[in-house]
């Protein structure tokens, strides 16, 4: 009976521990603010203030990137060495104050890591926005500039 007491507290615990880990989860990938194409587009044409943090590869920011963009070829922002490539970009942000763009290939994890490393930065959360799709999807192909 004693045992049966044990395994029914473990159960309920490890529901616990399920769920309070899933609602944890689903906190975090709400944390970070997203900014449409169509709203990058405005800021870009009305020359409204935007530091611009392009994280492709060397290669794919030479082929297409928004312009104004700050290259740091920091895809996928994994590493140390990868995260220091940005420390240009974040004394760029801090120095400006203006709300910071971060764009990469689809807007995902790349995206999230390089905004989780500037928000350990001292750059605001407020000022931070991940371009929704990244380049992939961005709609204005013709706004595109290439480095070649």
């Amino acid at each position: 009976m004693k045992t049966m007491k044990i395994l029914t507290s473990l159960k309920i615990l490890t529901s616990f521990i399920v769920i309070y880990t899933m609602t944890v989860v689903a906190a975090m990938a709400s944390e970070y603010n997203y900014v449409s194409p169509e709203k990058v587009k405005t800021w870009l044409e009305t020359k409204t203030p935007i530091t611009i943090v392009d994280i492709q590869v060397e290669e794919e920011f030479e082929a297409h990137h928004l312009p104004g963009s700050l290259a740091t070829y920091s895809y996928p922002v994994k590493s140390d060495s990868e995260k220091a490539q940005i420390d240009d970009a974040v004394a760029a942000s801090i120095k400006t104050g203006n709300p910071v763009v971060v764009v990469c290939p689809r807007g995902g994890g790349g995206a999230k890591r390089c905004y989780d490393y500037m928000k350990s930065q001292n750059i605001h959360d407020d000022r931070l926005l991940i371009l929704k799709g990244g380049i992939d999807g961005w709609p204005y192909k013709e706004m595109l500039e290439t480095s070649k």
